[in-house]
């Protein structure tokens, strides 16, 4: 069962109260790609992409300029669905997964919707039942966790994509060219069937997680090969669910937040480049510093853009740092839903910034860089501390060797090192020597964090295990690694 998300009583009077008043329930819908980097979209620099529709939604809404993701797919969507960091969160058999394998009592930020008399649908790829196509745990599937309704499918695209109605397979192999619209006809659709109540549609598009592919208006029409026509083909179905939303009448009672789950896949490049040739699958951070997983900022800094007609102030940027954990305390917030209170929520309620009230930004927040069960950096305001590491470090198994990024990015940190995001947005040079003050405060916020959380080497008091344990693990359990073949 489902842990108790507070006192059923507030819980039910909340709702009544709602259901009398809905015009108080905004809608909510996130567009969530994969493995889009930073620069991937023309408003956020892109030199030969062409996203006419998403930088428009940016004109008349809000770009997120410091908003930050986890550094690969299912983490980061552990993250979105609980607002917690995905060290904290349980899994199925005490066991931390590369991606998680969300544990039912786990609550999503669409059981907190519903609370509040919610439709709830999801549209693309889940992957917290089980990082596989088949063999996933039906009990973990969208519509066992939120969710009343699902079309797409299990987990990434590596080499097929088999597709879901609900729990029913309904087609094997997909074919990936078709995907990108279909997951945009089915949310329409859905929006039309519930404009009569509040919903949340969720929209976690296969692609550009490779392997990639195209429908035949945008197929070879990007000066940036492939990559560019699966980008362009989103940005055309992004332009679609805005103009439903406007045909619908429901523009000034929606809010759309388009974002990416991590940083592009260098490993996709030639040379593990940032992505510019044609032939390259893998997408381009800018003028950020490497890609998907990697704590540099191009593995977790991703493009964000915010759109809500008549509340969310047009043409604005925010550079606060804001984090895709902050979603469901911010939409629990504006729909009047309670959040649980039984356990550690990471995220924060960032109304305020999505309304333009940038004055009421919490200068003390922070944002804590983990890969796999390795802490390994902390930002906060301007300044980022990349912890000292070993250059193959063990918490970060099994991307310690890590092929994903380029070779100038697999380095270690014998010494803290200290950036100033504002004026080194590369992260090439470390300042903790003229800054020994600034040093000092990160590493204590670290420090402050490993107690709560846990790092490679410990777990923190608030790492969450649902299921009897004869003894509490002293590191945080993670599978054994495969012994590689001779």
């Amino acid at each position: 069962m489902k842990r108790i998300l507070g006192a059923s009583l507030i819980l039910f009077f909340s709702w009544v109260i709602g259901a009398a008043n809905p015009s108080a329930q905004p809608n909510f819908v996130i567009i969530f790609t994969d493995d889009q980097g930073y620069e991937d979209v023309g408003c956020f620099g892109s030199p030969d992409i062409r996203t006419p529709r998403l930088d428009a939604m940016a004109r008349e809404g809000m770009r997120f300029t410091s908003f930050y993701a986890q550094p690969i797919c299912g983490p980061s969507r552990a993250a979105l669905m609980t607002g917690c960091y995905p060290m904290r969160v349980a899994e199925r058999g005490h066991t931390k997964q590369v991606h998680p394998i969300l544990h039912e009592d786990e609550i999503t930020v669409a059981e907190v919707l519903k609370e509040r008399g919610y439709a709830t649908a999801c549209f693309g790829k889940w992957d917290l039942a089980k990082h596989a196509q088949r063999g996933f745990f039906m009990d973990l599937f969208p519509t066992r966790q939120g969710f009343d309704y699902f079309f797409g499918t299990p987990t990434s695209n590596d080499s097929i994509a088999n597709l879901y109605r609900n729990e029913e397979l309904i087609e094997a192999k997909s074919e990936m060219a078709t995907l990108t619209e279909r997951y945009t006809n089915e949310a329409i659709a859905f929006m039309e069937k519930n404009r009569a109540q509040p919903f949340f549609v969720y929209i976690p598009h296969t692609m550009p997680h490779t392997r990639l592919d195209a429908s035949t208006p945008f197929k070879g029409k990007s000066e940036r090969g492939l990559y560019g026509d699966v980008i362009e083909e989103i940005d055309f179905n992004v332009g679609r669910l805005l103009d439903a939303i406007k045909n619908l009448d429901l523009a000034e009672t929606t809010y759309v937040l388009f974002a990416s789950d991590n940083g592009p896949w260098l490993i996709k490049n030639k040379n593990h480049a940032d992505g510019h040739l044609p032939s390259d699958h893998g997408g381009s951070a800018g003028p950020l510093r490497s890609g998907k997983v990697s704590t540099f900022e191009g593995g977790v800094r991703v493009p964000a853009i915010l759109w809500g007609p008549g509340r969310v102030p047009a043409g604005t940027s925010c550079d606060t740092i804001a984090t895709t954990m902050d979603i469901m305390p911010t939409f629990a917030a504006l729909s009047g839903a309670k959040l649980p209170t039984d356990r550690v929520i990471d995220g924060s309620d960032i109304r305020h910034l999505f309304h333009g009230d940038f004055e009421k930004a919490d200068p003390a927040k922070a944002f804590f860089y983990y890969l796999r069960v390795h802490l390994q950096a902390v930002r906060q305001g301007n300044w980022k501390l990349h912890l000292p590491r070993e250059k193959e470090p063990l918490g970060a198994a099994p991307f310690s060797r890590n092929p994903h990024i380029g070779p100038a990015d697999r380095i270690g940190f014998p010494e803290p090192f200290l950036v100033n995001l504002k004026t080194d947005l590369g992260e090439t040079t470390n300042v903790a020597a003229q800054n020994p003050d600034v040093v000092r405060r990160l590493l204590t916020l670290a420090e402050s964090m490993r107690e709560d959380l846990g790092d490679y080497d410990r777990v923190g008091k608030n790492m969450r295990f649902f299921d009897p344990l004869d003894s509490r693990p002293k590191r945080p359990p993670v599978p054994p690694l495969r012994k590689k073949s001779k």
